[in-house]
Formats: structure tokens, C-alpha cells, sequence
């Protein structure tokens, strides 16, 4: 028996799950470079969001089209996937096909893959054609620049050649298309390849089994690089997502303590509390490092679908806004922190630049009005505003740097209590502001 195949497998397969663990690995490092938060609150909550927005795709459907699409592909790419496992075995052990001695639910299992990667192959010409013939201005926007615009259409590519390969490699195996079970869609394409002889036929159908595979370790070990990670990501994401009113703001309980004491210095604002909070080292966030690891990972999950901007309403005003940029410069700034962190044997060596003004503009930042529509939007429980908030926390309290209007209503409130120039003792006058 020949065992060189079997051979060559095992090391293709063991270099496409090493260097994704790798990837993994990376990722992981990454996102732990934000500082530690609490979110072990409300865990009932968290598995029904993850249940209903991740798998259940809940958010996705509020957009009829892309959603009913986005569900087929997802749905097909999944269950079509099982199939790997039958691959893996067969290319390991040497077997064809092991699965099939289950007798009739194998055809079962194998016609409604061959239904739902014809589907799925449908689909995603739908969203090619979406994408570069409709050309939806979402996906044109400034921030799509050459990668973001290639990499999704690489994804649609690498899809239909999986989907071509899958039905090709059922069409072609003489042995399956004779039992005659299962072969729903593959037998419509055996034709094609009467004219053959059967030593012709084996060897498309082996080089279609070997595309297919090494296709889909590929593809595997692609997602790292591209928006498609959140096929990964968007579970955990959604389930350490906000649980909390999304018109709630997270305050700093070191702030919050001060203003208590500033309002009565007579209470220890520590009292009640069995730990004093220590002051942060810096207020807000500049740099992808002060941000928490939530905030990361969001970054890491977004899709670049455009739903946040879309929704936006100073982005549809015109402002230089735009929530889905945000998340990509964010983790734009925190590949290139991870990649110092790789060349500096581990430990993160001062570059000069940081996610404030390197990336995102101030101007960016004061544009959003804080209505919380980009959270409301995203189909992944991503939060573009919370991002904002930190980075403008920064400028105001590090940097005093608040736009004017901003500052004199703060001094208003500091000195008069209210945001109206007015002494507290010309109460009435705030009436006609």
C-alpha cells in the first residue's frame, strides 16, 4: 500500500493547524494587551446574546437581503464543513468516503451539502455583484481603501472556488455518483466529463479532494489576516458584549469618588466600599494599550460591513465620522503594537505614534453626537461609541483639550451650576436660554 499520500496529509495537515494555533496564539497576546475589565455580570443574558445575535444571527435580518444571504452562506459553510472531517479521516487513514457504510443517511447528509453549496454559491455571486456591479455606497466609503475592497472580494472568490471544488470532487468520484445516494446536484455535472476516460476522471476527482482540503486550511489560516475573522470571533464578542442600557455610560470610580468628596467633604466617599480604588495612571485612552480587552476583541470581531457609518447621523451629515473606521484603525494601531512587540523579542519598544491623531482625528472624535446607533446597528454587538468616549475622556482630562463651546459649558457648570452664563442666583434667567 501506498502510504505517501497519507504522509503528505498529515504534514499539510499538521502545518495548516500549526501555524493557525500560532496565529491563534498572536491574537490572544494582542487582545491582552488592554487592560483587565469585569464582565462576569449578567451571564444568562450573555449566552441568550450570543445564542440569538452569533449563531442566531438576530441582527443580521433587520436588513432583509444581506441578512436571508448572509444566513445561507453561514448556515452552508458550517454544515458543509462536516464534511472535513470524513477528508481528514480518509486522508489519514487512507479510506474513501468512511462514512458511507452509515447506508442511507449518508446520502441524506451528503445531498443537502451538495444543496447548500449551490446555495451558498449563489449567494455569494449575489454579494459579488452587490459589491462591485451595484456597487452599495457602504462598501465604497473612504476608509475602503485597496485591501479592505480586495480582501472581501477574496473571501467571495476563495467561497465559490470551495463550493465549485466540493461538487466537482462528488461529480467526479465514479464509485459515489454509483450508488446513486446523495448525489442531488453532482450528478447534473458528471456529464460534463463523459468524454474521459476513468484514470482521467479518478485524477480530477483526487485533485479536486486535494484543492478542497488544502482550500479550506488555507482559508482557515487566512482569517487572521482579514475582516473574516469574526466568523470566529463574533461568538465570544457578542457574549462579553454590553449588557447594560446602552444609553449608560461607564463613569471612573476614581472620578466618581472625587466629585462625592468635592460635594461633601464631610463623607468618606470610601466608606460604604470595602476597597479604595487607586487612581489610574492615565484617564481615558490615547494608545490601543489603555484601552480594556473588550474593546480589542471588538476590534479584532469587526466586519467592515458598514452598518455602524451607514447609520451614523453625523457621518450623513457629512462629518469625517465614521464608527466602522474607528474599529479598523483600532485594530489597524494594534497590529502594528503587536508587530513591534514581535520584533523587540516580546517587549513593546516606543515608536512615536499612538491610535490618538496617528489614526483617528480629534475631529473624528467630537463629531459623534453619542446617540449610540453604530452599537444599535452592528450585527456582532460591536461598540464603536465606547471607544470614542475613552479617547475623549483622554483629551479633557489629560490634555484639556475639549473643543471651546465644550469648555465654557463645563466652566458654566463648574462655576454656576448649570451650562447657562448666569450666577445660581439668576435662576430665572436660565428659562429663556
Amino acid at each position: 500500500m501506498n502510504y505517501i499520500p497519507n504522509i503528505l496529509f498529515a504534514i499539510a495537515l499538521f502545518i495548516g493547524i500549526g501555524y493557525f494555533a500560532k496565529n491563534v496564539k498572536k491574537l490572544i497576546r494582542n487582545i491582552q494587551l488592554g487592560h483587565d475589565v469585569d464582565v462576569s455580570d449578567n451571564t444568562s443574558q450573555r449566552w441568550k446574546n450570543m445564542a440569538m445575535i452569533a449563531m442566531g444571527q438576530s441582527k443580521m435580518v433587520k436588513r432583509p437581503i444581506a441578512g436571508f444571504l448572509h444566513i445561507i452562506v453561514y448556515v452552508g459553510f458550517i454544515i458543509i464543513n462536516i464534511e472535513v472531517l470524513e477528508i481528514i479521516i480518509d486522508g489519514l487513514v487512507g479510506t474513501h468516503r468512511i462514512f458511507s457504510g452509515i447506508g442511507p443517511l449518508y446520502g441524506v447528509l451528503i445531498g443537502a451539502f451538495e444543496v447548500l453549496a449551490l446555495l451558498v454559491f449563489i449567494s455569494v455571486i449575489i454579494f459579488w455583484i452587490r459589491r462591485n456591479v451595484v456597487k452599495i455606497k457602504r462598501f465604497w466609503a473612504n476608509e475602503m481603501t485597496s485591501w479592505p475592497k480586495s480582501d472581501a472580494n477574496y473571501i467571495l472568490y476563495i467561497e465559490m472556488v470551495l463550493m465549485l471544488l466540493f461538487l466537482v470532487m462528488n461529480a467526479t468520484d465514479l464509485q459515489f455518483q454509483n450508488m446513486n445516494n446523495g448525489n442531488v446536484i453532482s450528478q447534473f455535472i458528471t456529464p460534463l466529463f463523459s468524454g474521459l476516460s476513468e484514470s482521467t476522471i479518478h485524477s480530477v476527482e483526487r485533485t479536486a479532494w486535494w484543492l478542497h482540503i488544502l482550500g479550506i486550511l488555507g482559508f482557515l489560516n487566512y482569517l487572521y489576516f482579514s475582516k473574516h475573522l469574526h466568523i470566529l470571533l463574533a461568538f465570544p464578542n457578542t457574549y462579553y458584549g454590553k449588557v447594560k442600557p446602552k444609553g449608560e455610560l461607564d463613569n471612573l470610580e476614581a472620578v466618581t469618588n472625587e466629585v462625592k468628596m468635592m460635594m461633601d467633604p464631610n463623607v468618606d466617599p470610601f466608606a460604604a466600599q470595602p476597597e479604595t480604588t487607586e487612581v489610574p495612571a492615565k484617564f481615558g485612552a490615547s494608545d490601543v494599550q489603555d484601552l480594556n480587552w473588550v474593546q480589542l476583541l471588538n476590534a479584532y470581531t469587526c466586519t467592515e460591513c458598514g452598518r455602524c457609518t451607514s447609520e451614523c447621523p453625523a457621518n450623513q451629515t457629512g462629518k469625517k465620522l465614521s464608527p466602522r473606521k474607528i474599529m479598523m484603525d483600532t485594530r489597524d494601531r494594534l497590529e502594528e503594537v503587536g508587530r513591534n512587540i514581535d520584533t523587540n523579542n516580546g517587549v513593546f519598544k516606543e515608536d512615536g505614534k499612538q491610535l490618538l491623531d496617528d489614526y483617528i482625528t480629534r475631529e473624528e472624535l467630537w463629531a459623534c453626537t453619542t446617540c449610540n446607533a453604530c452599537v444599535e446597528a452592528c450585527p456582532v454587538s460591536i461598540d464603536p461609541l465606547s471607544i470614542i468616549m475613552d479617547m475623549r475622556r483622554y483629551l479633557v482630562m489629560e490634555q484639556s483639550a475639549a473643543p471651546m463651546e465644550l469648555n465654557t459649558m463645563m466652566t458654566n457648570v463648574e462655576n454656576n451650576g448649570a451650562p447657562w452664563p448666569y450666577n445660581q442666583m439668576d435662576r430665572l434667567n436660565w428659562k429663556n436660554e
